[in-house]
């Protein structure tokens, strides 16, 4: 198929992106671009890391690249709903309630340790990033487009106060982990850290037209018969009975699908190859799928390596 809308405008404008954002998070350009495949498919992203590995860097970074406005929201166990959707405030001077919005209502929303939030505050979140809204005392209010969520979880708390149920995890697109940095990046942080640009001096790659464009053009890039049956064939082999707790949802495959136009589209294709469903596959499955019998995580297999031996590529 023909690449005519992979435009040398829009590869330059992807290319910036990841450099900008490579330049204040060293080392991490695989991670980078799995973030903005999810903002570019209309998903979210569940950080799963220790602390001081860069994921409000992250956030921050990637804001500034695309020209959005970015937002942090510390969860704790007291955290309420309306400290996070905002509420209704009777203003005396008119005699009416008026709407405040809460910090949900920006571009980007790094929701830090979102396990250590009570169910309501979590649900007040999940519904939004599904919904794309919030409703106060019966009346809508629409989201920001486009707006998306880094939910951060520390593994040394997994289970946390409040663990993420697994309805809850599916409305996340990919689960991601930044890691520690390779030696030569985080000599380089060491040596130049105080030199290096700094989030804040940032200039955006594009603006918030261009950015809709982008999406646009995601949507666009082709999907062949190939692989609408390989993902198809992913899908039933995560659903066979006895392996998993449940299978994929067909949420999962929907955003796997879209996931993997945007990372076709990072790599410079109008269309999507087999492959990129494989290479997607440990981030989309990761917080979806769980063994049955626990020995077999325990013995290091993953399930992403399990589909993808069990189905091999059609090329």
């Amino acid at each position: 198929m023909a690449e005519s809308g992979l435009t040398p405008q829009l590869r330059a404008q992807l290319d910036c992106i990841v450099a900008r954002v490579s330049s204040a998070l060293l080392g991490k350009q695989d991670r980078i671009r799995l973030a903005l495949t999810a903002l570019l498919a209309g998903g979210h992203v569940l950080l799963e890391d220790i602390p001081g590995v860069g994921k409000t860097t992250l956030a921050n970074a990637l804001a500034r690249a695309l020209g959005l406005h970015a937002r942090r929201v510390q969860f704790t166990s007291d955290l309420l709903p309306a400290d996070l959707i905002g509420a209704s405030i009777y203003q005396p001077s008119s005699g009416r309630f008026r709407f405040q919005p809460g910090p949900i209502f920006t571009e980007v929303l790094l929701a830090d340790e979102i396990n250590r939030a009570s169910p309501k505050a979590q649900s007040a979140l999940l519904e939004a990033m599904e919904e794309r809204q919030v409703s106060v005392d019966g009346t809508s209010h629409p989201l920001p487009d486009p707006f998306f969520v880094i939910a951060t979880q520390n593994p040394i708390e997994q289970q946390g106060v409040y663990p993420l149920p697994e309805s809850q995890l599916d409305r996340f697109l990919l689960r991601l982990s930044l890691g520690y940095p390779e030696r030569a990046a985080e000599r380089l942080m060491l040596t130049k850290g105080t030199t290096r640009p700094t989030v804040p001096g940032l200039a955006p790659c594009l603006d918030s037209d261009s950015l809709r464009h982008l999406r646009t053009v995601v949507r666009t890039v082709h999907v062949g018969s190939v692989v609408l049956d390989h993902l198809l064939d992913l899908l039933a082999a995560s659903r066979l009975p006895g392996m998993f707790t449940q299978g994929l949802s067909p949420r999962a495959g929907l955003g796997w699908l879209d996931a993997a136009r945007a990372w076709a589209l990072l790599h410079g294709r109008m269309h999507v190859e087999p492959e990129d469903l494989r290479e997607l596959a440990p981030y989309v499955t990761s917080h979806r799928l769980h063994f049955t019998d626990p020995a077999l995580l325990h013995g290091g297999l993953t399930a992403a390596a399990w589909l993808l031996e069990r189905v091999p590529s059609p090329d």
